[in-house]
């Protein structure tokens, strides 16, 4: 029987490895950054149970209540037992399902764009569509509050990296003009990508998106902007904020995600059809990736239909009906920007600056019935902690107003501007 010699190390005092995390723990616990999973011993929706606690949910970006809706369940359902519950592999190594190009298409046809093509995720969309875009050589402009999928995106594609201050076009103007000072001559123009975000997850506040599109169009750059939390509440067509400043045209890359208002799961890129047969080519997350199961592809389809629907114009009505009425609670108590953000966001920040503050407001919702996360560095700033609340359609008009009278028993505080 042959025996291994044990493996020697030049230290006798390496570290092994659950040492080393449990340290790296220690240090997060101490910083009031752990993070824990939460278990939900119910279904998501307006009421969660939690530690056998039911508690009103504020913190789903389910913000039409699609995710429980009838006529998604049902077509997930359907879904199941014609399509099976998994896609068997890549949808290029063993054939496409015809449930996702039925989904693309209407992704194509709500965004008003040639073509689309659907990822696993939004992070999967973005973590592929970048690199097969840009590369060494090439510049990406990211704006500072962009999704970490993005910034993900852009460091693993090689490309110079710059990012330019929150919603600040004359920053962006500056890096433009460094990126095309001196071209080398005899070399091909520097391919530049701007990246924003047209409703910002944790600020709710929008790009200005006319002025970026100006500034891409002067400088010869691409513009990639991902409407993540802007798709069923802006545009007559409810498809997002470039809907509804009348720019789809005008830009090249609309990035979104079909497990947020559309209610199902899932990400999608739409444009030209060129970006489409590039992408499935060479987008690394979308031809190396088991193809979502087909149950989530049809219940984005049942959203997005109803999104169109008069219901989704009713829905929507409710939930911004729901803003104005939190937002002007929030602002009669703490007198500041605070709640500020722009009517049809669904995203209401409330910044309490420490990390032990927010986890301390966010405990005392809990108590009072009300589940609504500490967000933290890394996804905001240092001295920007804050409780992010989420309003749904299927809120009813005393559950907004409990949750207001809680907020405003939180007590009177300056927020901290990020």
């Amino acid at each position: 029987m042959l025996v291994q010699a044990p493996i020697r190390t030049g230290s006798q005092n390496v570290e092994s490895l659950d040492t080393h995390l449990a340290d790296c723990m220690a240090r997060t616990e101490a910083a009031g950054l752990r993070r824990s999973l939460r278990e939900i011993q119910s279904r998501q929706g307006i009421r969660v149970t939690l530690d056998g606690r039911s508690l009103l949910n504020f913190s789903s970006n389910d913000y039409l209540g699609l995710a429980q809706h009838p006529a998604l369940i049902e077509a997930a359902q359907r879904a199941a037992q014609d399509w099976g519950a998994g896609a068997g592999a890549a949808r290029l190594v063993c054939g496409s399902l015809s449930v996702f190009h039925e989904l693309e298409s209407a992704i194509a046809d709500w965004k008003q764009c040639p073509a689309a093509l659907s990822f696993s995720t939004g992070f999967a969309a973005a973590l592929g569509t970048v690199p097969a875009l840009v590369g060494s050589g090439d510049v990406v402009i990211l704006d500072k509050r962009v999704h970490a999928c993005c910034v993900d995106a852009a460091k693993l594609s090689g490309a110079k990296l710059r990012v330019f201050r929150h919603n600040d076009p004359a920053d962006l103007e500056r890096i433009l003009q460094w990126a095309r000072k001196d071209p080398v001559p005899g070399n091909a123009p520097v391919r530049i990508l701007i990246i924003t975000e047209s409703v910002f997850s944790m600020d709710g506040d929008e790009a200005p998106l006319t002025s970026l599109v100006e500034l891409k169009e002067r400088y010869g750059a691409w513009l990639m902007v991902d409407e993540a939390h802007a798709v069923g509440l802006y545009g007559a067509r409810r498809s997002g904020l470039a809907e509804q400043l009348g720019l789809t045209q005008r830009i090249e890359v609309h990035m979104g995600t079909l497990g947020k208002a559309v209610g199902a799961s899932g990400g999608y890129i739409a444009g030209s059809v060129a970006l489409r047969d590039h992408l499935l080519n060479q987008a690394r997350s979308f031809v190396f990736s088991t193809a979502p199961v087909p149950a989530a592809a049809a219940a984005a389809l049942a959203g997005i239909q109803l999104i169109h629907s008069s219901e989704g114009a009713t829905r929507l009505e409710r939930l911004q009906h729901h803003g104005d009425r939190l937002r002007g609670m929030i602002r009669s108590n703490y007198g500041t920007t605070a709640g500020t953000t722009e009517p049809r966001s669904a995203i209401l920040p409330i910044i309490a600056g420490a990390e032990t503050t927010a986890l301390e407001w966010s405990r005392r919702m809990r108590d009072d019935g009300f589940l609504v996360p500490a967000i933290r560095y890394p996804t905001v700033a240092r001295g920007t902690a804050r409780l992010r609340v989420t309003l749904s359609a299927d809120h009813a008009e005393s559950e907004v107003a409990a949750l207001g009278q809680a907020l405003v028993g939180l007590g009177r505080t300056e927020p901290v501007e990020p």
